[in-house]
């Protein structure tokens, strides 16, 4: 055990003395023999150390001294020290305690431990030497206790004070709390459940999160059921009351934290990101309008009629596909339909720039769906739509509209997608659509419940089908008329919340997205947009032309009959197929081919007739042309146009005789047989009606005789 005869710093002193360091450093000053002041160098050099011996001290700072350098030496080496000594001190529950919950939770104890501060500290700072008949008298006193509590109080207060100078050497923060928290109550455990055992601790929640029985929403009664049957199997004595098992759940839950690992037992890892995952604000006051733009499709909760093929109206629920400016909240690009696909995805972009909005946006956050994601969309496949190293390095290489896909052809510059089964990241879209349930779908009839709900309460029971039948709902152009008058007339002056939030000027939707900051990019031409809008596929030539959609489709000039038996791409208008365009394997335009009519057997009306001999006639003219071209000389080539050169000299390319003549004369048995009799048949009939005029007219002069 270490002795007094040591020194200490002027800053350990101070500590140990609860006492600020200007005043231990005036009393060194003023009385260096009273507090045995020695000066001694520092190791590292520089202004002299001072030193106070730990004798001087008041017996209060040498009791903590003494017991600070016992757990030091515990700590150091404890075969050093006798062997009642060498137990490794306990850590006490006041150094991890939070000292504001405990005088939160336990405030009256916290006052009392103040008070009982103030004793002990008078205690040891007492100078009587019968320390033994003096500690009975000031504990009855004080106290209204013994001794042996007072002794108590003081060891406890004395290794407080050590604690609080090992950890302040070692974090540099202050805990004198120790002092006061040392003498109040320990808190009891709560949640400890020592009629417990652990076996049974451990099977109660081997029951409650398993996922199977959380999936189920499994109960507390269903758990001690179970837990019951396990106690038979295994074959335990007893288990806890049914209300401790109870209890114990509530503890874990709540005291214990567990409540979301129940969740995500519960509900699966998709529900539980969505709910209970931690999740970020976004600073969208720093976008400009029209930089960022988040797309999706909606189904409403709602049916309206559509005209089927057959002629009969039929109910369905309309999808609405639109984009939602993320600076100002406005809508943009908003379309009706049954089904929606990539070409709907392009109507809706296309009216946003060339009618709602005047220019292209700069970004897009768009769906995972595959409709936003087609290749024909992005310009890569929807494997590599998160790859960004595979995406960078194609459009780098990429040239034509195709392989950069139709949002960057248009001028956006890049699109975000978001990730699968994570519809929270775009989740301006997503709240709007809860708001158009809640604000426009409820008003209509024929609205039967929340499609996503997860309650069956959710749902509206109604008979659409025969709703339909009496005419009661709407058709699909009427609703967009209602859509558009609600967004219009009460969706464009509401006063966003979330625009308030973010310290913006302008708090509905329309007005920001008319007055704010605005990002600009000029439309390419509608034509050329009109172009990329179109779909396309391969297809080859054949010598009837193009075969697609029940069609036949040539050109007017002649260029399609060039790649017969060749693949070309084809691009049209789904909503008009009476002529389609032509693109060769280089992306070059080749024609613009449109639909013909086809000839029937037998009679066919001169006009489609004459058409088809015309064109082709046509191909004949022009493919001998090429010929002629092909096979002239270069002499007569190079020669002046108006010179006639002859190719003589030429040498004759294949082995054989040139034709005498150029005119066969047809001496063909048969056909000079055939000829005869039609011949002699006309010969027949002209005698016969010969004949028959010369008997007519001599009635008829037998008549004017008459």
């Amino acid at each position: 055990m270490a002795t007094l005869a040591a020194y200490v710093t002027l800053e350990e002193a101070a500590a140990l003395e609860g006492i600020p360091y200007k005043t231990i450093q005036k009393r060194a000053n003023r009385d260096p023999d009273k507090l045995g002041v020695a000066k001694v160098s520092r190791p590292e050099g520089g202004k002299e150390m001072t030193l106070v011996s730990v004798n001087s001290l008041s017996k209060q700072a040498r009791n903590a001294w003494r017991e600070r350098e016992r757990l030091k030496e515990l700590a150091a080496d404890p075969e050093d020290v006798p062997a009642e000594d060498t137990k490794k001190p306990e850590r006490p529950w006041y150094v991890d305690a939070d000292i504001d919950w405990y005088m939160h939770q336990y405030k009256e104890n916290y006052y009392k431990g103040v008070e009982l501060g103030n004793v002990v500290r008078d205690f040891l700072a007492s100078g009587e030497k019968d320390r033994t008949a003096f500690a009975e008298q000031f504990a009855k006193e004080r106290l209204g206790k013994d001794s042996r509590t007072l002794y108590r109080y003081t060891k406890n207060y004395l290794e407080a004070l050590a604690w609080q100078d090992k950890l302040e050497k070692e974090n540099g923060c202050s805990y004198e709390f120790f002092r006061i928290l040392c003498l109040c109550r320990k808190p009891r455990l709560s949640g400890g459940f020592p009629s417990f055992a652990p076996e049974v601790k451990q099977t109660i929640q081997n029951i409650w999160f398993d996922e199977d029985f959380a999936g189920n929403r499994g109960t507390r009664e269903m758990l001690y059921e179970k837990l019951e049957d396990i106690r038979k199997l295994k074959g335990w004595e007893k288990i806890p009351s049914y209300q401790s098992v109870v209890r114990y759940i509530a503890w874990l839950m709540e005291d214990e934290g567990m409540r979301n690992a129940h969740y995500l037992a519960a509900n699966g890892t998709r529900a539980f990101k969505n709910k209970v995952m931690v999740k970020r604000r976004r600073d969208t006051h720093s976008l400009e309008v029209m930089e960022l733009l988040q797309g999706d499709e909606h189904t409403f909760d709602c049916w309206v009629t559509i005209l089927a093929k057959n002629g009969k109206r039929v109910p369905v629920r309309p999808k609405l596909v639109c984009w939602i400016d993320t600076r100002s909240r406005w809508i943009l690009g908003d379309i009706m339909c049954k089904d929606a696909d990539a070409q709907m995805l392009k109507k809706s972009l296309m009216k946003l720039i060339y009618h709602d909005a005047g220019s292209v946006p700069r970004y897009l956050y768009i769906d995972n769906g595959k409709d936003y994601t087609a290749k024909e969309m992005i310009g890569v496949d929807r494997n590599d739509r998160h790859d960004q190293e595979a995406k960078d390095e194609h459009f780098a290489m990429a040239f034509d509209d195709e392989a950069r896909g139709f949002y960057r052809a248009i001028g956006i510059e890049d699109e975000h997608i978001a990730m699968p089964y994570e519809p929270w990241t775009k989740g301006q879209i997503e709240r709007f659509f809860r708001t158009v349930c809640n604000k426009f779908t409820k008003w209509l009839k024929s609205y039967t419940g929340t499609l996503t709900g997860s309650l069956t309460s959710d749902k509206v029971n109604k008979d659409i089908k025969r709703a339909a039948e009496r005419g009661e709902l709407l058709t699909l152009e009427e609703f967009f008329e209602h859509w558009t008058k609600w967004k219009m007339e009460k969706y464009s002056v509401w006063k966003h919340s979330e625009l308030r939030k973010a310290g913006e000027e302008y708090r509905t939707p329309l007005s920001l997205f008319e007055n704010g900051e605005r990002y600009f990019k000029a439309a390419p031409a509608k034509k050329d947009a009109t172009l990329l809008m179109m779909k396309e596929t391969g297809v080859r030539v054949y010598n009837t032309g193009i075969e697609r959609m029940g069609f036949y489709y040539l050109d007017n000039d002649g260029e399609l009959i060039k790649h017969i038996d060749r693949k070309v791409t084809i691009k049209w208008d789904p909503d008009d197929v009476s002529s389609i365009f032509v693109f060769d394997a280089k992306g070059k335009l080749i024609c613009e081919a449109v639909s013909q009519e086809l000839l029937k057997f037998g009679r066919v009306s001169d006009d489609v007739l004459k058409e088809h001999r015309r064109m082709q006639n046509a191909q004949l003219k022009q493919a001998r042309e090429v010929l002629k071209e092909a096979t002239t000389p270069f002499e007569e080539l190079a020669a002046d146009p108006g010179v006639k050169r002859t190719s003589a000299g030429v040498p004759d390319l294949m082995v054989g005789h040139k034709p005498k003549n150029k005119v066969v004369q047809m001496t063909s048995e048969a056909w000079v047989n055939n000829n005869r009799k039609e011949l002699t048949r006309e010969r027949a009939s002209a005698r016969y009606m010969n004949s028959q005029a010369a008997k007519a007219k001599e009635r008829l002069k037998a008549l004017e005789g008459a």
